[in-house]
């Protein structure tokens, strides 16, 4: 998502920064070539509209034509409209002060409310909080036994009863009562498009329960339509905040960067994959610095921070540095890089990158083939890859599916990344302190705390760009 965006962006700060000082009519120029880039990215044209205005005025109190750093300035006005047009900082909950704190999740069939109840449900879970789901969406076949199935997979229980939405809602608040949960997130009914039906069992369920959160689960993939969606479950249930689902699909943002704007109320979290713990939330400046291509450090700290084990990773980091990182650590801190997402999604996370490797899609089944080739070999072996002889690579070819030479290319390219890290650490005198995490990742890896580069090349088996 937002691809697009940033390197239309890209383009024409890139061509900004080339000219020096700008006049007027520069500054017009830049004007047309942002709104036409919003708009490209299926942003609702009023708030292409605004957006653009309040750019122009903001450069023109600025003085930006008679700066000597223009572009900067702009970009950076650029960037703080990208802010408040997102919402401007990050939306919480309202938590009740006696609980329970009810959410009450609404949207169109389809925009994947279901899921996101289980995703919301294990988030709750990972912040202390307790929580019971409530089945109200009975139109849909199978959604409730959908429901459960998320319910068991998070850990959280599932109440729901073949009766109607309505009573399906109240007793669920009972259920709540009886079970102490002090967290209740109800999932309601959607349809193929909005109907006073729809809106009359909405509203009849949120009279109901009486929630505290009226979250509208919406789908990045549907553009401008979204906001059409929003004003009218807005009209009939005031929204307190959004849910904004597949921002990690082929979507060109112009959900994420209207529906604030259109209906005044922010985006709380965001989708960002299938899995259940593909979910977070939502932060408009880091989104922000994510559209002008500046990367978003602080969100793959946190991600880093949820997988690694500080204690391991740092044996692991003066191992490395030693030249006694092994196979067997290289796969420990490979299953925890997966844990945070696609190779992909991480490397559009870190700053100062350039577009074409930002834009470089690695095909994260490479790591799988890794994985399987560190698998197919003894603990011997993961140990001591010198043992490895020709006989043996043949043997964990066949044990992995792979071919020899894909055997060869990580032995050699582990053996090379062994010797460069122990040189840098020896450089460095051992002082050297960063993020551990997986070797040769950019930011990730030993004592790179945000760096750059791919030490050898790339992680050991990874497809070259």
């Amino acid at each position: 998502m937002f691809d697009a965006l940033s390197d239309r962006f890209d383009v024409i700060f890139t061509k900004l920064r080339k000219r020096g000082k700008i006049n007027e009519k520069d500054l017009k120029e830049v004007s047309r070539e942002i709104r036409l880039a919003l708009l490209e990215a299926d942003v609702n044209f009023q708030v292409v509209k605004r957006f653009v205005t309040r750019v122009e005025q903001r450069a023109i109190d600025a003085k930006v034509h008679t700066s000597l750093t223009p572009a900067q300035q702009i970009i950076k006005i650029v960037h703080d409209e990208l802010v408040e047009t997102l919402g401007g900082t990050t939306g919480k909950l309202t938590m009740s002060p006696k609980p329970p704190t009810v959410i009450l999740l609404a949207g169109l069939q389809g925009s994947g409310k279901t899921t996101q109840a289980g995703k919301l449900a294990k988030w709750l879970k990972s912040q202390g909080h307790d929580c019971l789901l409530v089945g109200a969406d009975l139109q849909r076949p199978a959604a409730v036994q959908q429901l459960r199935v998320l319910g068991e997979r998070v850990g959280v229980p599932v109440f729901s009863e073949p009766s109607d939405p309505v009573t399906v809602a109240r007793k669920g608040m009972e259920e709540a009562a009886r079970l102490g949960k002090p967290i209740v997130i109800v999932d309601t009914a959607g349809r193929l498009q909005i109907d006073t039906e729809l809106m009359n069992e909405l509203v009849a369920v949120r009279d109901a329960v009486q929630p505290h959160n009226v979250l509208l689960v919406i789908d990045a993939m549907t553009g401008q339509e979204a906001v059409n969606v929003a004003e009218a479950f807005h009209a009939a249930v005031p929204i307190d905040g959004v849910i904004l689902t597949k921002i990690d699909g082929d979507a060109r943002g112009g959900a994420a960067l209207s529906v604030k704007e259109v209906i005044g109320r922010p985006i709380l979290f965001a989708g960002t994959g299938e899995k259940l713990d593909e979910f977070e939330p939502f932060h408009p400046d880091r989104l922000a610095q994510r559209i002008l291509g500046m990367g978003d450090m602080l969100t793959m700290i946190e991600k880093a921070e949820q997988v690694f084990d500080v204690e391991q990773a740092a044996k692991a980091e003066e191992r490395l540095r030693k030249g006694q990182f092994t196979l067997e650590d290289f796969m420990e801190q490979l299953q925890a890089v997966k844990k945070m997402g696609s190779l992909s999604s991480i490397i559009k996370m870190i700053p100062g990158l350039p577009k074409e490797a930002r834009n470089a899609e690695i095909n994260d089944g490479e790591l799988k083939k890794v994985e399987a080739i560190i698998r197919s070999m003894t603990p011997a072996e993961r140990r001591s890859p010198q043992l490895i002889n020709g006989s043996r690579r043949l043997r964990i070819a066949k044990g992995s599916g792979t071919q020899t030479q894909d055997v060869n290319k990580l032995l050699k390219e582990f053996q090379q990344m062994q010797k460069m890290m122990k040189s840098m650490g020896a450089m460095a005198g051992g002082k050297r302190r960063g993020m551990p995490g997986l070797p040769g990742l950019p930011g990730l890896g030993a004592g790179g705390g945000g760096g750059g580069g791919f030490p050898g090349g790339g992680f050991p088996g990874s497809p070259r760009r």
